[in-house]
């Protein structure tokens, strides 16, 4: 999809970029290639440059994330898929402001790696530098703030697609577990129903000394991130055919 993406360049909007598309420009290189004019002669010109330096960046992700808006980030999925990793948190008792995470857990698509306060949380940061792009579902309004309270000064990863927007583009709206039901996802029995009130009581049993618990709460956890996977899969399948189509249509 990024190379076939123009949005990132300065002044082409969805609007342009569509245009782009309808003269037969489908990708960088057809751009590189056109000699009848897009727009004008100074502005294809600015296009061009801008498209050769996009050729020289691929594959650096930092340069492609800090140029798409929060609602295209999903373009960079299929390109940067095998760095890509599928985070959730849980936290404790309390109010959103004196939130304290007790679980973070990362995906990658192989394997999970969970933290746990109090155990090996202080590893977390240096697990996520392993990777260029994260998959949340709501992680801009709070996953991502309450890991820079606990983790100030922290380098996350340079692309971030918040899954409970980029779904709600596509018409499914609530929370991930209701979107999950509504794809035919399924949880494993031992967790299936459980919700986030459920985690706070959770780690409070497991502070009770029940390590039980904690072994529920992970499975829980466990399911949230690796649900996300099949879920931006789908998402992104749509959303690339949506907006092609969306270009055609008119």
């Amino acid at each position: 999809m990024l190379k076939h993406t123009f949005i990132h360049i300065q002044g082409i909007g969805p609007k342009a970029e569509r245009k782009i598309w309808q003269r037969g420009i489908r990708t960088w290189e057809d751009f590189l290639n056109k000699k009848s004019t897009v727009f004008s002669a100074g502005r294809d010109d600015m296009i061009r440059r801008e498209v050769e330096c996009s050729c020289r960046s691929f594959g650096l992700i930092e340069y492609f994330a800090s140029r798409l808006p929060n609602s295209q980030q999903w373009r960079l999925f299929d390109d940067f898929r095998n760095r890509t990793v599928y985070l959730d948190i849980e936290t404790g008792p309390g109010l959103f402001a004196a939130n304290e995470i007790t679980v973070i857990g990362l995906y990658d698509g192989q394997s999970v790696r969970n933290f746990v306060n109090g155990v090996n949380l202080d590893r977390f940061e240096l697990a996520l530098a392993d990777y260029e792009l994260m998959v949340t579902f709501n992680g801009r309004g709070f996953d991502i703030p309450c890991i820079k309270k606990t983790f100030p000064g922290i380098s996350l990863p340079h692309g971030h697609i918040d899954l409970m927007f980029l779904m709600r583009s596509l018409g499914y709206r609530g929370g991930l577990k209701r979107i999950e039901k509504a794809l035919e996802l399924r949880r494993p029995p031992g967790i299936e129903g459980l919700n986030g009130y459920d985690a706070v009581k959770l780690w409070q049993a497991y502070q009770e000394g029940h390590d039980q618990a904690l072994d529920l709460l992970l499975d829980y956890n466990r399911a949230d991130i690796v649900n996300l996977e099949p879920l931006m899969t789908f998402a992104f399948s749509r959303m690339k055919k949506m907006t092609y189509e969306s270009a055609f249509l008119e």
